[in-house]
């Protein structure tokens, strides 16, 4: 037999839950929308966000790495490769090669935290476009190629 009560209670969970969809729904339908209409504007990215590294340079141009290989080192996902030289008549060694392979990097910031002299940093890039991985394993001391991998700060 038909339970009548049963069945006039579902519809009466259904229309409750039907209205209270139909309010969120009316309620969000005046508010200003939070999506953004990208490539026309874009998102300022907070100070904490973590983009691809990129090496610091000295107000005279030149790149604070030392080449004490910690950051290669400590990298768990071995996405870093530094080689480095020491010019006649200076005693510190300076990069040769500063190659970051950002498809395997992790993000993990410990690069950045085991620099002695603070010559990694995050980027703020944020919107990197490629067809090929190649694209995206980089040479450091040399800029940047791709006009998306330049940084929005």
């Amino acid at each position: 037999m038909i339970d009548i009560v049963g069945y006039f209670r579902e519809i009466g969970v259904g229309l409750r839950s039907l209205a209270s969809g139909m309010g969120v729904t009316f309620r969000c339908m005046f508010r200003r929308p939070v999506t953004v209409a990208y490539p026309r504007q874009t998102l300022t990215m907070t100070p904490r966000f973590r983009g691809p590294i990129e090496l610091v340079r000295e107000p005279d141009g030149r790149h604070r790495c030392i080449v004490c290989l910690s950051c290669q080192k400590v990298c768990p996902s071995r996405c870093l490769s530094v080689e480095g030289a020491r010019p006649e008549g200076s005693k510190q060694k300076t990069p040769t090669r500063f190659i970051y392979n950002f498809t395997t990097c992790s993000l993990c910031g410990l690069c950045v935290e085991s620099c002695r002299v603070d010559a990694l940093r995050f980027s703020h890039a944020y919107n990197l476009a490629g067809f090929h991985k190649e694209e995206f394993v980089m040479d450091l001391l040399k800029p940047p190629k791709a006009p998306q991998m330049e940084a929005t700060r």
